[in-house]
């Protein structure tokens, strides 16, 4: 858990310069407060079960214990919904993809590191001989 857990913090933080990145997560943040800002004034939920709320229906988990009970709530959720889920789709999908080359990257020096190991101790042993 924890080598994957640095491997997305190191993801993000390659894909913060990129402007198209940067553009995506502002627009998924907008998704999410939007979200959360229309569940708490309309529906009048709280604001952590609003943001919950906002979360768990972007993700598509909808554990069914909150639900929109206006009309106006209903239709932004048909909206948000819509909009919403492909963009946290795109933004994970590139966080993904970066955890995945850092991975390798990390994979590919750590193997570069055994092998000099490798080979300094077969140039001692070689030596000793």
């Amino acid at each position: 858990m924890g080598p994957l857990f640095i491997n997305w913090v190191r993801a993000i933080w390659t894909l913060r310069g990129d402007r198209q990145f940067a553009s995506l997560a502002r627009l998924v943040l907008a998704a999410i407060a939007s979200g959360t800002l229309f569940y708490w004034l309309v529906e009048g939920l709280h604001p952590v079960d609003a943001l919950y709320f906002s979360v768990t229906t972007l993700t598509t988990v909808g554990y069914g214990d909150f639900s929109p009970h206006t009309a106006a709530g209903k239709l932004f959720t048909v909206v948000y919904v819509l909009v919403g889920v492909g963009l946290l789709l795109a933004f994970l999908s590139t966080v993904a993809t970066q955890v995945v080359a850092t991975h390798v990257q990390n994979h590919a020096a750590g193997n570069g590191r055994a092998a000099r190991v490798r080979d300094g101790v077969r140039v001692r042993r070689d030596a000793r001989r």
